[in-house]
């Protein structure tokens, strides 16, 4: 962290401004290292009056012209938040929350994840941040899948994969890229390459938010094959990128299998690509349900191409 950073000191001076707040943390990337021009400035308010920064937004205003703000108000966990995207290109989220929640923090074992990802004290009027734990850095790394998870997440693999193939059938093609982008590949593929990755870094690596830095970790081939899994917008390549996905998937989950001692569901895996193949080739004049049948008997005895 830049302590001459011209944001930093604008954060400072917010707490120093308004009596209310009594500390301000700075956490995620630039607490712990790593950012680059276009990351966050998350920071956490804590306030002993909620509703001064929640019903008002001259305070975030103060810092520029915004360019587009999101609130979020559910208030889970105790916590609200502003996200603010400037015009000078600066965003800043903050999330504001009660004092007493920086009290129990300071009591927590382990620490709240938006503080043990990393955090940096900048303000601390009362010098209650001084009691806080060290962060361990250990939020948002996946544990180790069960069996039934591991289970799970291959056969609602192969049950989403029904939905693109229906959805060309029809030639409903936002269905088919959502489900395929969605449903298949951001849903269960990233999930199986981040178990893939964890079992080579010894369940250590942080993923980023929507399987961002997976690429920086797969070998040339993974990399390849990913890329191959993305669909243009002529439907035989969605097609096309159907079954790359299906081969990336299965070999990671293959791999995954493998290194835990579970069971990988090959007649599933078979039997579904079998299902894809043919309704691929369907003639969308098929009306008859003991035609449809016929087909998929078929397919099922002869194995999947």
């Amino acid at each position: 962290m830049q302590h001459d950073d011209i944001v930093i000191k604008r954060l400072i001076g917010l707490g120093d401004q308004h009596d209310e707040i009594r500390a301000v943390v700075l956490t995620s990337t630039r607490a712990a290292g790593g950012c680059d021009l276009l990351s966050d400035y998350d920071v956490v308010l804590y306030t002993r009056d909620l509703a001064r920064f929640l019903e008002r937004d001259d305070w975030f205003e103060s810092f520029g012209r915004v360019l587009v703000m999101f609130r979020d108000d559910s208030g889970e966990g105790g916590w609200h938040a502003r996200l603010v995207l400037y015009e000078d290109g600066t965003r800043v989220d903050f999330s504001v929350q009660h004092v007493d929640l920086l009290k129990q923090a300071c009591q927590a074992s382990p620490l709240p994840e938006d503080l043990d990802v990393g955090y940096h004290v900048l303000l601390d009027k009362d010098g209650l941040a001084a009691s806080l734990p060290s962060p361990t850095f250990k939020a948002h790394i996946p544990s180790v899948p069960t069996a039934k998870e591991y289970a799970t997440a291959a056969n609602e693999f192969w049950w989403n994969a029904i939905y693109v193939a229906k959805h060309l059938w029809r030639d409903e093609p936002m269905g088919a890229h959502f489900m395929l982008d969605y449903g298949l590949r951001h849903d269960r593929l990233r999930v199986m390459l981040e178990w893939a990755i964890e079992i080579e870094r010894g369940w250590s690596w942080r993923p980023g938010i929507y399987g961002k830095g997976i690429e920086k970790e797969l070998d040339a081939e993974s990399r390849r094959e990913l890329a191959d899994s993305y669909a243009g917008a002529d439907p035989a390549d969605v097609w096309r990128a159907l079954f790359c996905t299906a081969a990336l998937f299965r070999k990671t989950a293959i791999k995954v299998a493998a290194a835990l001692g579970y069971e990988y569901p090959h007649d599933l895996d078979r039997r579904v690509r079998a299902y894809l193949r043919t309704i691929e080739r369907l003639d969308r004049r098929t009306v008859s349900r003991e035609a449809l049948a016929g087909l998929l008997s078929e397919a099922y005895g002869g194995g999947a191409g």
